[in-house]
Order: C-alpha cells, then sequence, then structure tokens
C-alpha cells in the first residue's frame, strides 16, 4: 500500500515538472527590443572651451543654452514631443524627430544670434541617422546611436562658425531649390581612427562660415618647415628634406605635364596627372628614426591625395620600392605614372 501511495505521489510531481517545462517552453520570456529611429542630429560646440577659465565656461555655456533655447526650432520640437538632448561638457547634440530641414533651420538661426555674440566661438555639424534611447549608469535616459557619433566626426571637421553637413544630408536638401545655392562640397576629411567623412559646408550670406576649414586646406611649405622647428634636431632635418622633395617633385611633374606633347602613346595610356611618392631611407646613424622617415612619406602622401585631380599611389604599392636599385624610370612604368 505504502508502495502505490509513494508512486502515485511520484507520478503527480513528474506530471507538474513537465507541465511547469511545457509552460517555460511555450511562453518564453520576451526580452524588450532596443528602439532604432531616423533622427535628425544637430551637434554643437564651443571652440576652445578647455582653454576658457572657469567662470568663462560657465558663462559661455548659460549665453549658448539661451541661444539654443530660444530658436523657434528648438521650441516647436520640444512642444510636440519631438526633441531629444544629450549634454556633453562643451556644448551637445539635439536630435530632431521632426524633419530634415528642422536641424539646419536650427542651426541658422543659432548663427544669427552668435553674431550678437563675437565672444562666443561655435562650430555645429549635422548628420541624419540612426539613434535610439539607452538608460545610462545614472539609470537616466539617453541617446546613443551611429546618427550621433557621425553627427560628431562632421563637426569636428569644422572651425569656428561653420556649418557642416553630412554628405547624406547635404543630398537630400540639395532636391529643393532653395538649399543648392548655399551647399558647397569640401571633400572628405579624416577624423579619428582614420575613418573619412564627406563633408559639405552650409552658408547663406552671413551666416555659417564661407572659408575653407583647416582640415581642407593644403599644407604650404613654410608650414611644414615651421612646424619641423618643434622637433629635434635630426628630425628637422628629416622631415624639411621630406618637404622640399615633394614640393620639388610636384613642381617638376606639373611643369613636365604641360610640356609633354599632347598626343603621346604613353599619355593615352597613363592618366593625366599621377604621382607617387617613394619610401624615405633613415640616413641616420639612430636605427629609431627609421619610423619617422615612414611618416614623412605617410603625411606627404596624406596632402597629395587632397588634389582632386591629382591620382596618387598608395603607400603599399611603393612599399617594396625601399630598397630597390634606383632605375626611376622603371619604377615609373610599372607603377603607372
Amino acid at each position: 500500500m505504502r508502495a502505490r501511495v509513494y508512486s502515485r505521489q511520484r507520478t503527480k510531481a513528474q506530471l507538474l515538472i513537465q507541465r511547469v517545462l511545457l509552460n517555460e517552453m511555450s511562453s518564453p520570456e520576451v526580452k524588450p527590443e532596443i528602439r532604432l529611429e531616423i533622427g535628425h542630429v544637430l551637434f554643437i560646440d564651443i571652440v576652445g572651451y578647455s582653454k576658457l577659465l572657469i567662470n568663462e565656461q560657465s558663462e559661455h555655456m548659460q549665453t549658448l543654452r539661451e541661444i539654443v533655447r530660444g530658436t523657434e526650432q528648438f521650441r516647436l520640437a520640444e512642444a510636440a514631443g519631438k526633441l531629444l538632448r544629450l549634454p556633453t561638457g562643451d556644448g551637445g547634440a539635439l536630435v530632431f524627430r521632426t524633419s530634415l530641414e528642422a536641424p539646419v533651420l536650427c542651426a541658422l538661426e543659432i548663427s544669427k544670434e552668435l553674431k550678437k555674440h563675437p565672444e562666443l566661438r561655435v562650430r555645429m555639424g549635422i548628420h541624419s541617422g540612426p539613434v535610439n534611447e539607452i538608460t545610462d549608469l545614472n539609470e537616466q535616459a539617453n541617446i546613443a546611436g551611429a546618427g550621433i557619433n557621425i553627427a560628431q566626426r562632421v563637426m569636428d571637421c569644422g572651425d569656428a562658425g561653420h556649418i557642416l553637413l553630412s554628405k547624406h544630408v547635404a543630398e537630400d536638401l540639395e532636391q529643393y531649390r532653395q538649399w543648392q545655392p548655399h551647399l558647397h562640397d569640401l571633400g572628405e576629411c579624416e577624423v579619428k581612427h582614420g575613418v573619412r567623412v564627406s563633408v559639405v559646408n552650409l552658408c547663406i550670406d552671413d551666416l555659417g562660415n564661407s572659408a575653407a576649414p583647416e582640415k581642407f586646406k593644403p599644407v604650404s611649405v613654410a608650414a611644414a618647415v615651421s612646424t619641423a622647428k618643434e622637433l629635434p634636431t635630426n628630425r628637422k632635418h628629416l622631415l624639411v628634406a621630406g618637404v622640399i622633395i615633394a614640393a620639388l617633385a610636384i613642381g617638376s611633374f606639373f611643369l613636365w605635364q604641360q610640356k609633354k606633347p599632347r598626343g603621346s602613346a604613353s599619355a593615352s595610356a597613363i592618366q593625366e596627372k599621377s604621382i607617387a611618392v617613394l619610401p624615405f631611407e633613415n640616413l641616420s646613424r639612430d636605427p629609431d628614426n627609421a619610423y619617422f622617415a615612414d611618416g614623412v612619406q605617410d603625411e606627404i602622401l596624406t596632402r597629395l591625395s587632397k588634389i582632386a585631380d591629382l591620382k596618387v599611389i598608395s603607400r603599399t604599392s611603393t612599399q617594396h620600392y625601399k630598397s630597390a636599385p634606383e632605375n626611376l624610370p622603371e619604377i615609373a612604368k610599372q607603377l603607372g605614372v
């Protein structure tokens, strides 16, 4: 009798366990999905903020906050519940969930008000991309995503007064006649971690900054030599020599191109303007300077790549000529320059 009761209890226990397992399998816990949406981001910061006195930092941030909150686009988006804010140490990001034009119009309003505050040097960057609301370590609502990151990278390419747009935003705006005359393509800019972003400058009348940002200006020989003065003596010689050689090479190249007969057979096979920078040799007695010679080559290649009509042979393609005999015509033929 006892065995039969024990058997019955065991059977009930097994059925209960099976029922629990079936319920868990049929009703899995549903984890909340990350809410992802497209945000139109305006990133703002104060240029040279870290160099200001503590009092000045506080005053500048207060003034900028009042200017931003006073814009029509800010007030409309906030009233409609379509605005997210991400504060940063020297500025912040506004994420509009209304229209692509909202951050652009807001930036122009800010630029107009900044005319009254010449001491406040501000730059802005705009991009449309994915954003999502998150909870930070302080259990506070926050926002993140590629839309925020790229807007900041675009802004980083500018100087005081600039309103820079990502190529993506500019391409959408240029579909409308009223924006076309005010969009000026700057090309690509290299930002953190070697990432390159395509940037367009927005300026309307006296709003924005019509000058090219410093990061887009070609380096001059004088500027490079001036920079070299801050380096140790043995490194100065390398940099100055590298810059002078590059300048002579570019000048000689374009002079040769102008004198070269237009109908020659090689002209059709080789692009009209192309150049290769061969690896520099470390002539100092210190082998630790070898990396500096590579750095000179990289810097020259980076500057040359900003010339739109010039094809620049990559460093990878020229690297195996580092120890090659000096047969320049053969090297030029192999590289197609």
